[in-house]
């Protein structure tokens, strides 16, 4: 039996398992196998392991602190599937960039201030610098406060992450195709409008009328319609081949499984979340339902609400096309299946018509819930 020492943060709406980095081996082909064993996976339950059985809960963070004096720590990210035996290293989680900042506090990894501390840390798997605010009064993380996320129960201190140059964070351009909208042939179905953006990370945009929804489905609904899943990754892996991540459509799950993320959009509209509240249409933005891992996001991806944020201000996009008329782009609320979730976009527009996005950012919390041994096979 083998140990690994590691961390279990809660970040945002995900969970997942933080290592630092030194206590891996050098050889980064054998992590995969350590990480599939670690979590439990492939098991739909994950009984074995620390997963979660939901690919929220099913979520790696390896941390390393950083020799450059343009960041502090380096961070990567680890999708860890459920079912199959696939670590998946694209793309990033915002959610769990939100723990990130409290872990390399707690293990000593930065200078703590007061009464915040700003971590700067280097994502590696989208070359990204993410500057995260941690409170920090007397010294060292606090985890309590009157800061709330839908999805999440109880209040916290709130950690606000600010992404500095998201766009291209996986394609090196903000619209990968150069259209604000692209028309895609689903097989057994019809042509259906998409747009491809690529902020923090890239996602596919649908609006939900095309695909058969209405945008206020919860979660339950959409995966135990089978045809409709198989429709949803259908487009998703269609506009993986757009984005040159796999040659074959059919091979999305397998090959790309958590990037690019199909979302599906809506107008603003009443609707009733997971818990049986109702959220009234003059408190939001926008409508959205994240796919994810083949499944339903319960909630929404941090990094892909800042990158609905940003396509929320690309005239023409389809999210551009259903956001509420005269939104805020420093403060646009996403509906989402566990309630609100606002975030903020900072764009610049030159005498060209060039766009620049320096600033994308996100309100999360983030709890450390243990910290020890971990034995695997």
């Amino acid at each position: 039996m083998n140990k690994l020492e590691c961390t279990i943060f809660r970040g945002g709406t995900s969970k997942g398992v933080f290592i630092n980095e030194e206590n891996l081996p050098s050889d980064k082909g054998l992590w995969d196998e350590i990480l599939l064993s670690v979590m439990g996976s492939p098991d739909v339950r994950q009984i074995d392991g620390l997963g979660g059985a939901t690919s929220t809960t099913s979520k790696v963070a390896i941390i390393s602190k950083s020799d450059n004096p343009d960041w502090d720590v380096n961070y990567t990210f680890a999708q860890v599937s459920i079912d199959k035996p696939i670590v998946s290293y694209k793309g990033n989680c915002g959610n769990v960039s939100s723990a990130v900042g409290p872990y390399a506090i707690e293990k000593g990894l930065v200078e703590v201030t007061s009464p915040e501390t700003v971590v700067r840390i280097y994502n590696t798997n989208t070359k990204k610098i993410i500057y995260s605010h941690v409170q920090t009064p007397d010294g060292k993380v606090s985890y309590d406060g009157d800061f709330c996320i839908a999805g999440v129960p109880g209040t916290s201190s709130v950690v606000k992450l600010a992404f500095k140059d998201p766009a291209g964070a996986m394609t090196g351009k903000l619209l990968p195709t150069g259209n604000v909208v692209d028309a895609v042939d689903v097989p057994g179905y019809k042509s259906v409008e998409v747009s491809l953006v690529d902020s923090s990370n890239p996602l596919i945009f649908v609006r939900a009328s095309d695909v058969g929804l209405t945008g206020k489905e919860l979660p339950d609904e959409i995966d135990s319609n089978k045809d409709m899943l198989e429709r949803l990754e259908t487009i998703r892996g269609l506009g993986a081949v757009m984005l040159g991540f796999i040659d074959d459509y059919k091979e999305s799950a397998e090959k790309s499984p958590g990037v690019p993320k199909l979302t599906i959009v809506a107008e603003p509209s009443t609707y009733t979340n997971v818990n049986g509240n109702v959220i009234e249409e003059k408190d939001m933005d926008l409508l959205g339902r994240m796919m994810s891992m083949q499944l339903t996001h319960k909630t929404y991806a941090l990094t892909g609400a800042l990158c609905t944020a940003t396509a929320a201000t690309i005239e023409g996009t389809i999210v551009n096309q259903v956001v509420r008329k005269g939104f805020n782009p420093e403060s646009l609320n996403i509906a989402h299946p566990g309630g609100l979730m606002q975030n903020g976009v900072e764009c610049n527009i030159d005498k060209d018509g060039n766009r620049d996005v320096p600033w994308v950012y996100g309100y999360r919390t983030s709890r450390m819930i243990m910290d020890g041994t971990v034995y695997y096979k």
